[in-house]
């Protein structure tokens, strides 16, 4: 049987695309990584269509500027996609629509250019790169740490450190569950859960690897 992507996948994907890409942009203009008057430039590209001038020249600060235009660009995103899925539901429908919806977005180019200046600006930066390694370093200890401990629950096989790593995940999260696949699916569920705080206090209980 052929499976689908879900049509709300789409919508949840588009939402997820477009918030990250203006809100990072707007952050790496607050911390000083992207000039202003640079990046000014880029979402008026994005928004001169829906902007208004006059209140536009009004704003005093780069704070309201910078709200004002990301407003705007959020809104025409969403606008976009909205129009891009009515124009396109059958084929997502019977799951015929193979990309995402800003792929077809009439701001594609608009959105590129957003994106490899914050690739090249933000996410390339000394102090983001040492969050990621971070990130990494969380996210592999808890799993070899939750993981191990699910599929020795599920095998009869809990030591003394797997049965304390077992008291941290509660009770509803179904470890050991009735097939391997659906344990280990679990462990994996409940770490991805963890908010970036509790995942890094947990790492650093249970000791970074």
């Amino acid at each position: 049987k052929k499976i689908h992507r879900h049509p709300l996948a789409y919508l949840v994907e588009a939402a997820d695309d477009i918030c990250y890409t203006i809100i990072d942009f707007e952050d790496g203009i607050h911390l000083g990584w992207i000039e202003e008057e640079y990046a000014l430039e880029y979402l008026i590209k994005l928004v001169k269509d829906d902007m208004d001038t006059l209140k536009y020249s009004k704003l005093k600060h780069r704070t309201q500027r910078l709200a004002y235009l990301r407003a705007l660009a959020i809104n025409s995103l969403i606008k976009d996609a909205v129009t891009i899925f009515s124009e396109n539901e059958n084929e997502i429908l019977n799951g015929n629509f193979g990309v995402a919806l800003l792929e077809k977005s009439q701001y594609k180019a608009q959105i590129e250019d957003i994106i490899n200046l914050s690739v090249d600006k933000i996410y390339c930066s000394e102090e983001v790169v040492q969050k990621e390694i971070v990130g990494y370093k969380v996210i592999s200890t808890l799993l070899n740490a939750f993981v191990s401990a699910a599929a020795n629950a599920f095998n009869n096989k809990v030591n003394s450190y797997d049965a304390l790593i077992l008291q941290l995940i509660p009770d509803q999260e179904n470890i050991p569950a009735k097939t391997l696949y659906q344990t280990l699916l679990n462990a994996s569920c409940y770490v991805a859960s963890l908010t970036d705080g509790k995942a890094k206090l947990l790492a650093e209980k249970i000791g970074f690897e």
